[in-house]
């Protein structure tokens, strides 16, 4: 689709550069992007716009990632856009049915109309002559400049070319297959093969089934520290909870969402404020779900408290019924070297293996890795600040969209999107041309990282990312009902300048 319908009139540069304007432009067309595109074009239907995507598709991360198996570690109930509920009864959903969900409810709404894929952004300058934003772009080679009063960055929280570089000693011996989930090759036959997966997080808790199912020879989790998994019953196409039979659709559908935003938020405040009880309730839950006399120490007892990192979630207990095959097996140990056919331990022990899975996390990155400058001076992220949780200090009329690390990403875009649609109206309504986050010195003296989590990945990319602060609009995003409220009535004044420059 080509959104240059919907903008203003197009021109071109002296160097024969086209141009194309508008009055807002969201850069990415993941989960975010679709959210953004439906609150603008719900609060400001007279405003212009385009979402100008780098790869060939919609669905961001569910369009990336294609290893066997590759599911939501959400419920969709809450990963579901709110304006388009997720209507089947599974709340964990595979990456294909997530991309045709968001097809569909692209197109239910027209927002498809507004994508312009291949159109990769390098670089971003906001001119305060001109009060607005200049896109450099790239299309297919072409060059193309575009122009906006307001951007959106939906371009997420980590790099999409280059995964996260784990050391792995001796790693280039191997003479077997290496494979990164984040690139796994559609040609790849693993029938009666021995794998090895490194790593303990949501991937390889969702490889794992999936590769028994699918007639792997082996395969070995090997993992240095372990993590909390969990249950998470998959409701079956007819099955109806009792509220179901009696009520219409959209009233169930509303309360099934209700649900599944109270109840895990209850079990997460649980697990903060009573640690070792809620290590004790997993630890017994995987323990009943794992073949028997199979060993919970060390392989199921982490040495963190629960929600210290992100909670894996396994539907109908199929990372813990893929034991019984006798064909997986778990390791918990650290690696001595990769040798040639394997993976020898510092234990004195050897995995053999045919093929080798680094599935160890993403490499963090914020803004899509576009060159941002505020009047041609460079924007370095990792010194500023975010108003509450969607934009830097300092930067005009420029947002950045992040979720929740503790609850579904899209309950935090939804938040922002909502805010962000909201200042853009009230800006509107008072002829306001720039919004500008401003921090006080007081505020900035303490700072905190803005995605609350300890897990290996997040601690290896803290460097790269914006900060948070300790009060008032500077405060991490971490509460969905506190956030539901600041999206819909917190004052859009405090911490932010507002200006009118004639342009």
């Amino acid at each position: 689709m080509n959104g240059h319908t919907n903008g203003h009139a197009n021109g071109h540069l002296p160097n024969g550069i086209s141009t194309y304007n508008y009055d807002v432009i969201i850069i990415g067309a993941g989960i975010s992007g679709v959210d953004a595109a439906y609150r603008l074009q719900t609060t400001l239907p007279d405003y212009t716009y385009t979402i100008l995507e780098g790869r060939d598709n919609l669905g961001g991360t569910w369009d990336l990632f294609r290893y066997p198996g590759i599911r939501s570690d959400s419920d969709l109930h809450t990963f579901g856009f709110p304006f388009n509920p997720w209507s089947k009864p599974n709340p964990i959903a595979t990456g294909e049915s997530i991309r045709e969900y968001m097809k569909a409810t692209a197109s239910k709404f027209g927002i498809d109309r507004h994508f312009e894929f291949r159109h990769k952004v390098l670089s971003a300058n906001w001119s305060s002559d001109t009060q607005q934003w200049r896109l450099e772009v790239d299309n297919r080679g072409n060059r193309k400049t575009y122009y906006a009063k307001f951007v959106i960055l939906g371009t997420g929280y980590y790099s999409y070319e280059k995964p996260l570089e784990a050391y792995i000693p001796g790693l280039d011996n191997f003479k077997g297959t290496r494979v990164h989930p984040q690139f796994w090759p559609e040609s790849l036959d693993y029938t009666g093969k021995k794998l090895v997966v490194i790593g303990s997080g949501a991937t390889a808790i969702t490889l794992l089934p999936a590769l028994i199912e699918r007639k792997v020879g082996s395969v070995t989790m090997l993992q240095r520290s372990p993590s909390y998994v969990m249950n998470l019953p998959q409701k079956k196409p007819g099955e109806l909870d009792f509220y179901e039979r009696w009520l219409p659709g959209w009233m169930s559908l509303r309360i099934t969402r209700l649900r599944f935003l109270v109840i895990p938020w209850l079990f997460y405040l649980f697990c903060r404020r009573f640690p070792n009880a809620a290590r004790n309730v997993l630890t017994k839950e995987a323990k009943a779900q794992l073949p028997k006399d199979f060993p919970i120490d060390p392989h199921f007892k982490p040495g963190y408290n629960p929600w210290d990192q992100r909670l894996c979630l396994c539907p109908d207990s199929d990372f813990f019924k893929c034991f019984e095959s006798g064909r997986a097996n778990i390791v918990t140990g650290t690696i001595k070297e990769v040798v040639e056919d394997g993976i020898e331990l510092n234990s004195g022990d050897k995995l053999d293996a045919d093929i080798i899975v680094t599935a160890t996390g993403l490499n963090l990155q914020f803004a899509g890795n576009i060159d941002i400058s505020v009047d041609k001076e460079p924007v370095k992220i990792p010194e500023k600040y975010m108003w509450r949780a969607s934009m830097l200090s300092g930067v005009p009329n420029l947002a950045l969209i992040v979720g929740y690390t503790n609850a579904s990403w899209t309950l935090g875009a939804d938040c922002a999107s909502r805010l962000l649609t909201r200042l853009m109206a009230f800006m509107k309504s008072k002829g306001y041309t720039s919004a500008t986050p401003k921090i006080t010195a007081a505020e900035a003296a303490t700072s905190q990282p803005p995605l609350n989590l300890n897990s290996t990945y997040i601690k290896a990319g803290a460097a790269k990312m914006p900060k948070t602060g300790v009060s008032g609009p500077w405060l991490p995003r971490d509460n969905y009902f506190k956030d539901n409220w600041i999206a819909n009535r917190a004052d859009l004044r405090q911490g932010m300048q507002f200006k009118t420059v004639s342009t």
